[in-house]
């Protein structure tokens, strides 16, 4: 079986690499806090002391990490993915971060005559854990077929969608919709309570029609008792925002809904709640008043 490597061992990435081990893989990876890989080395994972040292001693190596800044010191840094690839090996990008920056790492990836697969995730923990995320490739054909069990291991769909920056920009466009559904919702049960309506009966409502989702679903109890334990960070989503913005911009496509969005996202991280779930956005949505 091939031998993988995973960088990045956050909410996403442990979890995901977890059912790698689970699947079999030799799995061997790496974490800027080394703490987080105690886990997945006790349960079987290899340890490794940088970025290229899994580069090198691996066949395909996968990147989770956190922005697109992450993801560039991570390929470049001293002692980077870039140091350790050699030709034939692989690396898939699976962080959510702009095309521009997938096609400069996958530039560098070439030049060393590796091969380069971006595979960017639509999901959150629980999704993770359970291993239906939703996996948009692409780039290296070849490379995309020789993950496929690895990506049956971790997700319930897998879509090739062609070059590289296709499913970077999907993703930004997954992510664009879903926050500006969650800064909507929050309004809606914002303008229910005003009105004396109760949050239960709201959910019960859209969970009966064309509204009903998984996602109004499981964040609609988490706003209504303000516990807002992380399965997708809120700076993240600003960030995923910020990214759909830009890119908007490059396609001279005006997106004022989300950009709308963007400044409630914004102003829930003025607040301080910037590593919370994505829906404490309604802390910030609740306390603006006319």
């Amino acid at each position: 079986m091939v031998k993988l490597g995973f960088l990045g061992l956050g909410i996403m990435g442990s979890a995901m690499a977890r059912n790698l081990l689970h699947a079999g893989f030799d799995l061997t990876v790496w974490n800027r806090d080394r703490e987080k890989m105690a886990p997945l080395t006790e349960a079987g994972a290899k340890p490794a002391e940088s970025p290229a040292d899994v580069a090198s001693t691996c066949d395909i190596t996968i990147a989770m990490v956190s922005n697109p800044e992450a993801s560039h010191a991570i390929a470049f840094g001293k002692d980077g993915v870039i140091e350790g690839l050699s030709q034939g090996k692989g690396y898939v990008e699976m962080s959510t971060i702009d095309p521009q920056t997938s096609h400069a790492i996958a530039k560098a990836v070439r030049a060393k005559d590796a091969r380069y697969l971006e595979a960017p995730v639509s999901g959150s923990k629980k999704p993770a854990e359970d291993a239906t995320l939703v996996l948009l490739a692409a780039g290296d054909h070849a490379l995309y077929d020789e993950m496929k069990e690895a990506f049956e291991a971790i997700g319930k769909l897998t879509v090739y969608l062609g070059e590289v920056g296709q499913g970077s920009a999907m993703k930004l466009v997954v992510n664009m919709i879903m926050g500006g559904m969650m800064a909507a919702f929050c309004e809606g049960i914002a303008l229910a309570q005003a009105n004396h309506l109760a949050p239960e009966d709201l959910f019960a409502v859209l969970d009966a029609g064309a509204t009903a989702n998984p996602m109004f679903r499981l964040k609609g109890p988490m706003i209504e008792q303000e516990q807002f334990s992380p399965s997708f960070p809120l700076q993240h989503m600003q960030k995923d925002l910020r990214l759909a913005l830009a890119l908007g911009e490059i396609c001279a496509l005006p997106l004022p809904t989300i950009a709308a969005a963007n400044a409630q996202f914004l102003r829930a991280r003025g607040m301080g709640l910037e590593t919370l779930d994505f829906s404490a956005v309604w802390k910030a949505i609740q306390t603006v008043k006319p």
